[in-house]
């Protein structure tokens, strides 16, 4: 393998992914396999996540196991961890991926729908923690990388969604740039503890279930003039979990096609 190569191999690190049944995070989870790690993908049911952990490929011969985590629940975030931990020993990088979202636009959401929201936050933070204090109680070293989102960055826009549903939920936009923020806050805290934290910012990478017209809508607001494939966010995220970006903390890489340019 050249050199070159094996700045992004993942092969002998332990991965837990959350979130890993949905859209992105499946795509996630099989790259990430397919770059040599071994994944602990996890999900708010065992069966979910179980489902997704054997199908993954495995070209090292790693053992990738599934993992109950409910990102809104904290006995279930410290449990999920704590078995996570016991049944593969070490973990060296979580992405943090799951989300519980909400439909609820500016104009109809509740106090209580957008404070779930920004528990999904405090649920990534919970996890970080964990991730930081398993490391460093093994003196090694970590790598966080949470998943945020453009619309941490900018606005919507208002006639991509006028006439086909709610509008892009405010409290999602409040909620992903507070993770952006909280990820380099978290960088400068724990990068004397070698713990390094990163974001990974999608930009429109609609599930197959989104309305036609709502894609078709959003393609015209993009330079690239089309929407992300699941597959095309795998790329920056082996970047970011491997010895590759072993320089970079405190990051947001936007993966857009160039929304955020305009």
């Amino acid at each position: 393998m050249q050199a070159e190569t094996k700045l992004f191999d993942l092969s002998g690190l332990t991965v837990l992914l959350t979130g890993a049944t949905g859209h992105l995070g499946r795509a996630l989870a099989h790259g990430l396999a397919e770059a040599g790690a071994r994944l602990v993908v996890s999900s708010r049911t065992m069966a979910a996540a179980k489902s997704v952990a054997d199908e993954l490929p495995s070209p090292s011969g790693a053992r990738h196991v599934a993992a109950q985590i409910d990102h809104l629940d904290q006995d279930s975030l410290q449990n999920g961890f704590e078995r996570a931990v016991a049944e593969v020993g070490t973990l060296d990088v979580l992405i943090a991926n799951g989300h519980q979202p909400t439909a609820s636009d500016w104009k109809s959401v509740t106090d209580d729908e957008f404070n779930q929201q920004m528990r999904n936050a405090t649920g990534y933070f919970m996890l970080a923690r964990l991730l930081r204090e398993h490391v460093v109680s093994r003196s090694a070293s970590g790598n966080v990388i949470f998943l945020g989102s453009m619309y941490g960055l900018v606005g919507s826009y208002p006639d991509a969604y006028a006439g086909i549903g709610p509008a892009s939920p405010v409290a999602y936009h409040a909620l992903k740039g507070g993770i952006i923020h909280m990820t380099r806050h978290l960088a400068v805290y724990w990068a004397a503890d070698k713990v390094r934290v990163n974001c990974l910012s999608p930009g429109p990478f609609p599930a197959p279930t989104v309305a036609d017209e709502l894609v078709s809508n959003l393609s015209q607001h993009s330079p690239m003039g089309r929407m992300g494939r699941a597959e095309e966010l795998v790329g920056p995220a082996v970047f970011l979990a491997s010895n590759a970006s072993s320089y970079v903390t405190g990051h947001n890489l936007v993966v857009d096609g160039g929304w955020t340019a305009w």
